[in-house]
């Protein structure tokens, strides 16, 4: 009607998402690459025990920025009154 409240967006949850998913890859590749997951052809390679720890810290920057996405849209929202 006129007077209902505009749809929530949901702000800083895809670099969130990407993050976490980050992490989780990067951990499987730094186990990959200490060759304590065996049994794939990464396994034993140092280059993942490289590339995982980069990839994983990585992905904790994308979790920090979209929870500060989340916090300020959700300053801005409380600011504005809904």
């Amino acid at each position: 009607m006129v007077n209902e409240p505009a749809p929530r967006t949901l702000h800083g949850w895809l670099p969130m998402a990407l993050g976490v998913l980050a992490v989780v890859v990067g951990a499987l590749w730094t186990l990959q690459g200490f060759d304590v997951l065996t049994d794939s052809r990464m396994s034993g390679i140092r280059i993942w025990a490289v590339v995982g720890p980069v990839v994983a810290v990585g992905g904790l920057i994308l979790i920090i920025l979209g929870e500060r996405t989340r916090a300020r849209a959700k300053r801005a929202e409380t600011a504005a009154g809904r």
